[in-house]
């Protein structure tokens, strides 16, 4: 059954440290390591697999304009909100799926539900008004560029989904499933803001300059 809240922001927790800040080496003492005889080739070359994968993550967030979308939610964030019956319910289960997410693991997450809203959300969901119709043609839109750029990733094995990540995507499904599908669409669309907050929190602006 899809999991209760008192309230949409209970759901924003911190967003998890990374392992080595920017700027900044680890904090491990190479002298210590050389008299401990610990092999330092195997710890470069560990150091060097954390930054390509870095890096590999960060070439696939170039073309993701999360505030152009966010802005467009914005406009009818309350029309979509105010379709919805079931307050006390939520789809996207934040406390157990999208915050137990490893750095690694953003990727294919964001890849996952993504898919998720193009192929459900956006599907499933009839609307009357032409604003807010426009409004989400523009982010499905979005939506569909991106999970392009991901995809495309995960061909070149830049965006690897481990077993545990689509096991986790799967109770965000199961709860939609669990709901009406003209219902469970108008939640999950309404839920977007969860959705953004989250992208804004794991994909910074200052990855897209990365060079």
């Amino acid at each position: 059954m899809p999991h209760s809240t008192s309230h949409r922001d209970s759901l924003e927790q911190p967003r998890a440290k990374e392992v080595f800040p920017a700027g900044q080496l680890s904090p491990i003492s190479f002298r210590t390591m050389k008299h401990s005889g610990f092999p330092l080739g195997l710890l470069c070359t560990t150091l060097l697999l954390l930054l390509a994968q870095s890096w590999s993550l960060r070439r696939c967030l170039i073309s993701m304009d999360i505030h152009h979308i966010e802005k467009s939610f914005q406009g009818i964030k309350n029309a979509i909100q105010a379709k919805d019956v079931f307050q006390n319910v939520t789809i996207l289960s934040a406390s157990e799926t999208l915050y137990n997410i490893t750095p690694s693991d953003v990727c294919c997450m964001t890849k996952t539900l993504l898919r998720f809203y193009v192929d459900r959300g956006f599907r499933n969901h009839e609307e009357s008004d032409p604003k807010i119709q426009r409004g989400l043609s523009t982010i499905a839109n979005s939506f569909l560029q991106i999970l392009n750029v991901l995809e495309q990733c995960q061909n070149q094995k830049n965006c690897y989904c481990r077993e545990e990540v689509t096991e986790k995507s799967q109770l965000i499904v199961r709860n939609y499933e669990q709901m009406e599908v003209k219902a469970a669409a108008i939640k999950s669309l309404g839920e977007l803001d969860i959705f953004l907050s989250w992208i804004n929190r794991n994909f910074r602006p200052k990855a897209a300059t990365t060079k």
